[in-house]
């Protein structure tokens, strides 16, 4: 089957009223965080018979870690020189730079404070974000998509992009779809592990099985991406890759250490 290339001219502005504009990046963001509310308050808090006030609290302690922490990684493993020459610029959320890997390590965070003012495990508590924030994960890569951001190299495949609002004329491969996807498949995957297990499962392992897919997947895809700054051209793996390697080496440690944990049950 042979298919055109795609051309990719899509305005990243739903409207614009003037002093109001509304971009399909934000909508997806926005989206995101609505979905995930929707999702872990019908599959996981009134499944489990958890007060959905602390829900609630999770999800405030959660939007802001992301934010924070998508911005901050953005600004410290990608533009350090330029936000400290401009440090007013570091609150201009809404001309880009969030990365993806600040935002995880910002839901850690996030989640560790939540913990600590709830009393709920923090095991119990990241098993379960983590299912959403995979959700989460293919509408952020959505609106990259909509913003003509974050694509790939030149290809010569059916399903390539050309990306005219970011000045391209060769077709791209759409990376930000690769990984939509990719993610869209996680989050199916782990809700269905999580309903069929969640009253006998290891603490940790919905959370290693997610940090080693879906970083593994961002770590393969990343070999197509074009350099999304300067310094990152002449380098074998680009920061995303470097960035992502511990979050692997982290998710198999945790399944490594519930086999372990079985093994020793077995054995006695």
């Amino acid at each position: 089957m042979i298919l055109s290339q795609i051309t990719w001219d899509v305005s990243p502005i739903i409207f614009d009223l003037g002093a109001i504009q509304v971009r399909w990046y934000g909508l997806f963001f926005a989206l995101a965080f609505v979905m995930c509310y929707i999702v872990l308050e019908r599959f996981v808090f009134k499944r489990e018979g958890i007060n959905v006030e602390l829900l609630d609290k999770l999800a405030t302690y959660v939007i802001i870690g992301t934010v924070i922490g998508a911005r901050l990684g953005h600004i410290l493993f990608y533009e350090p020189a330029y936000y400290l020459s401009n440090p007013l610029k570091i609150l201009a959320i809404w001309q880009g730079g969030l990365a993806s890997h600040g935002a995880a390590i910002g839901i850690l965070l996030a989640i560790y404070f939540y913990v600590r003012k709830t009393g709920k495990s923090y095991w119990w508590v990241i098993d379960r974000v983590v299912i959403v924030v995979a959700l989460a994960g293919f509408f952020i890569r959505m609106g990259n998509l909509m913003n003509s951001e974050i694509y790939g190299h030149i290809t010569s495949l059916p399903w390539g992009f050309i990306f005219v609002r970011d000045g391209q004329t060769e077709p791209r491969h759409p990376t930000q779809i690769y990984e939509a996807l990719s993610y869209l498949i996680l989050f199916f995957a782990l809700l269905t592990y999580y309903t069929k297990n969640y009253k006998t499962m290891r603490p940790g392992n919905i959370f290693g099985i997610f940090l080693i897919v879906l970083f593994g997947v961002r770590f393969l895809i990343e070999f197509l991406k074009e350099p999304q700054v300067d310094f990152e051209t002449n380098m074998i793996l680009n920061m995303g890759q470097w960035l992502s390697i511990p979050f692997i080496i982290y998710g198999i440690y945790l399944l490594w250490r519930n086999t372990r944990v079985v093994e020793k049950q077995i054995k006695k």
